[in-house]
């Protein structure tokens, strides 16, 4: 799985960042986490108010702190629909 937080190095990115690395922790996914500060490459997935967070190039929040409990919901939904496409 790819996850990528997007957002300029801000607070807020960083807590979302701590989050998803607990959240990986927690559910024993198979990822990958890249942070993505870089303003254009941002822009490229129609961004506009980060931190944003990216799971296999869906943009699933954007402009908020999702808490544990839902980035590990959608972690563990994204695994799901890779064993059912396979």
């Amino acid at each position: 799985m790819d996850i990528k937080i997007l957002g300029t190095g801000c607070a807020n990115c960083k807590k979302l960042y701590r989050t998803v690395e607990l959240a990986v922790a927690q559910t024993g996914v198979s990822a990958a986490l890249t942070k993505v500060e870089d303003v254009p490459a941002i822009m490229k997935y129609g961004v506009m108010s980060t931190p944003a967070l990216v799971i296999d190039e869906t943009v699933v929040a954007a402009g908020r702190l999702p808490d544990i409990a839902q980035v590990s919901t959608w972690l563990t939904t994204a695994e799901a629909k890779k064993y059912k496409a396979k």
